[in-house]
This record gives structure tokens, sequence and C-alpha cells, in this order.
């Protein structure tokens, strides 16, 4: 992918694995993006009308749309009690593509940060620099 060089501290790859923690779903207020295409598939998901999710689940911020948060920043379709996405399998890109954010690839710090929220960091399977590529292609955080 352009505008990763192939000498970036994580060329090897990196570990990691979703364990369905909800520690990503929750913390500091912050935004979820989310476009239409996603909406209608979390709506689907759902069984709801992509209209009533968006007036439910949805607020405005500018030109730009992010899902609700919980007072305190828990995501509003973080199911409480289980600490499960209600809509996993349809999940926004944003959260698809976690860890893989630009933040968090920066450095091997950074790479550190992240892994001390997320259990899933550094464990599993070997994603290899392609894989993370795409993945940091798709949403800059």
């Amino acid at each position: 992918m352009a505008g990763i060089p192939a000498d970036v501290w994580y060329a090897d790859g990196l570990r990691f694995r979703c364990t369905q923690c909800g520690d990503c779903c929750t913390g500091a207020e912050g935004y979820v993006w989310v476009n239409q295409a996603e909406i209608d598939a979390m709506a689907a998901r759902l069984d709801m009308d992509p209209a009533d999710f968006e007036t439910a689940y949805v607020r405005r911020v500018g030109i730009r749309r992010s899902l609700t948060e919980r007072p305190g920043g828990d995501c509003v379709l973080l199911d409480a009690e289980s600490r499960r996405c209600t809509v996993y399998g349809e999940r926004p890109r944003q959260c698809r593509t976690w860890p893989f954010w630009d933040s968090n690839l920066k450095s091997p710090e950074a790479w550190a940060d992240a892994a001390a929220g997320c259990p899933g960091c550094n464990k599993g399977n070997l994603v290899p620099l392609e894989t993370i590529r795409e993945q940091a292609a798709k949403i800059r955080i």
C-alpha cells in the first residue's frame, strides 16, 4: 500500500486476535465514525429501519455521523451485561480495523500503549505487513 514503507518497525508483522472483550468499546468519550452503508448494515443486523437506527444510535458531528455513547463513553451498541458488541459482524470500519490505526502504528511505544488496554494485542496469529497495510489504509485515526 502506498504511504507505508516496507521498513516500518512492524515489517515482520504484529500479533492480534480479537477477544471480543469489549474494552475497545468503552472508556473515554470520542467518535465512532459511520457512513450510510454501515448504518444500513447495522440496522439490518438489529432488524431495524435505517432511519430508526440512526435516530436511536447515531449523532451528527458537523457533516459527519458518529455512533452515540452512554454516559462515560461506552458505545451504545455494547451490551452492558455480556460486554459484547450487538452488531459485531456488521461493526463499522473504524471498529473492524482496530488496532491497526495509524495512531497505534506510529511507534513501538504507541503499539505498547494500545496493547496495555487491549488483551488481543500481541496474542494470536501473526498478522502480516500487507494485511496491516490494508487495514491501516481504510481509516486514519
